[in-house]
């Protein structure tokens, strides 16, 4: 058995401790939604609908369900630490998924264990949606593990695999979209060209496990309070991706958007185009086959992200392993002394990201965007006391202020929208509309305000 070599098992080591500087930063971006649904859901007692100050947005709940148990156990004041924590394992799963896959398919465990760490050094990984408590690594992680189950189904003959392909698919669904079915369609799609996989995918036992994975949402939304409006709404926000933003923004985004993809795999990104153009990449040995089939799967999901009029590249989180497997094999195949060039540059990506992480990042949020969301907080529930308190602003601003509310206020009932008709208390609004309440308080968070307004008593100075 061959290990990996030892500076790679190192950095691979550094680049899983560079995560933990991320977990004790400030929200960032619209990371609060998770923890106030969840927080919600449990306080309501409910598993199968996500709500969102006490609206039902009609997402799936499986992100909820994992951080639910975990916040009871850790305190609900630490439930971003949570989100982000099962964010980053979900990153570390898929590199781990990764190497598995490689490992199968070359049988080499210090590729294996190289592919995995380009992987995690992407800095779009590494510095970005690799910890942030969103769901889509949690989404990309069962959706590679899908394309996985697959695709060592279809080289080793076993079809048991189809059947672990067909739950991890399902948790994708129950993660976030409809779309997982759509990258894994193409990983199949692809396949099926392989004459040496063909066999299976057409099997009786492959037609089983993907008529259940197709069944999966059918039941899904059959079993879950107004499923049809549900199932209706996530097909609308895929379609609204579709809308025209008009011809000279639309070629701009053809041209732009390979290059923004292109810049979340740096370095490896850059090293694997580099030394392709230098002609140092061999080509006949080492699997080709695999290669190929990778970069046909990730392709073919790339292109409708590329062609749509919108989409950003945490749409691409899926098949980022994918590419990780590219540019490990084009670097890997052009010796070892690209190998060495690789692994300086890896190492560098990991420096830096440990700067980020205790220093730049710690240092903006303190200055700017970060800090002020939690001290906004802590002076809206000195204000408020134990006055009504409610809540409309649902810009990225009002829901970190808002969830910092949550975790300080916490076991009281997380902040609501206001009802039809209420006399006394206050609000907090993205805007100062007098229909709502008189205006109280206003905080500036860096470009964006948030106005606390007040009705009745409450607009009496304390």
């Amino acid at each position: 058995m061959t290990l990996p070599n030892p500076s790679v098992r190192l950095l691979l080591i550094f680049a899983v401790l560079s995560f933990l500087p991320m977990l004790n930063l400030y929200y960032i971006g619209e990371e609060a939604i998770f923890p106030i649904s969840s927080m919600e859901m449990a306080q309501h007692g409910v598993w199968l609908k996500q709500y969102l100050y006490g609206n039902d947005v009609q997402h799936n709940p499986l992100f909820n369900w994992m951080i639910i148990p975990l916040a009871d156990l850790a305190g609900w004041a630490n439930v971003l630490v949570v989100a982000r924590g099962l964010t980053v394992a979900a990153t570390l799963g898929t590199a781990a998924m990764l190497a598995w896959l490689v490992w199968r398919l070359f049988g080499d465990r210090r590729f294996a264990a190289f592919a995995a760490l380009v992987h995690l050094t992407f800095s779009d990984v590494m510095m970005y949606h690799g910890w942030l408590a969103y769901v889509d690594p949690l989404f990309g992680f069962f959706i590679f593990s899908a394309i996985a189950l697959l695709w060592a189904g279809c080289v080793g003959s076993r079809p048991g695999l189809l059947w672990l392909a067909a739950v991890a698919l399902t948790c994708a669904l129950l993660s976030k979209a409809f779309t997982a079915y759509v990258f894994y369609g193409a990983a199949v799609f692809v396949l099926l060209f392989d004459r040496d996989y063909r066999k299976l995918l057409l099997g009786i036992p492959s037609l089983a496990a993907h008529a259940v994975m197709l069944a999966a949402p059918i039941l899904w939304f059959a079993m879950i309070p107004s499923g049809h409006s549900q199932s209706g709404r996530m097909f609308d926000e895929i379609l609204a991706k579709l809308a025209f933003p008009g011809v000279g923004e639309y070629l701009t985004r053809l041209v732009l958007y390979p290059l923004e993809a292109w810049s979340g795999l740096l370095p490896a990104g850059a090293l694997a185009i580099y030394f392709l153009l230098r002609r140092r990449v061999v080509f006949d040995t080492n699997h080709p086959r695999h290669f190929r089939t990778a970069l046909m799967i990730a392709g073919l999901n790339l292109l409708p992200y590329w062609l749509s009029p919108h989409g950003g590249m945490r749409y691409l989180i899926p098949i980022y392993p994918l590419f990780a497997l590219i540019c490990a094999w084009l670097i890997w195949q052009a010796g070892e002394a690209a190998q060495r060039t690789a692994r300086r540059w890896l190492a560098a990506a990991i420096v830096l990201c440990f700067a980020l992480g205790l220093f730049v990042f710690p240092y903006y949020q303190h200055k700017f965007r970060g800090e002020n969301y939690a001290l906004a907080a802590a002076d809206i529930v000195a204000i408020a006391g134990e006055r009504p308190l409610y809540v409309t602003d649902s810009s990225a601003p009002g829901l970190n202020v808002t969830a910092y509310i949550n975790q300080q206020r916490y076991p009281h009932q997380a902040l609501q929208h206001p009802p039809a008709q209420w006399e006394h208390g206050f609000v907090l609004a993205r805007e100062a509309d007098p229909q709502l309440g008189k205006e109280y308080k206003v905080y500036k968070l860096l470009g964006d305000r948030l106005y606390m307004l007040c009705r009745g008593t409450a607009c009496n100075q304390p």
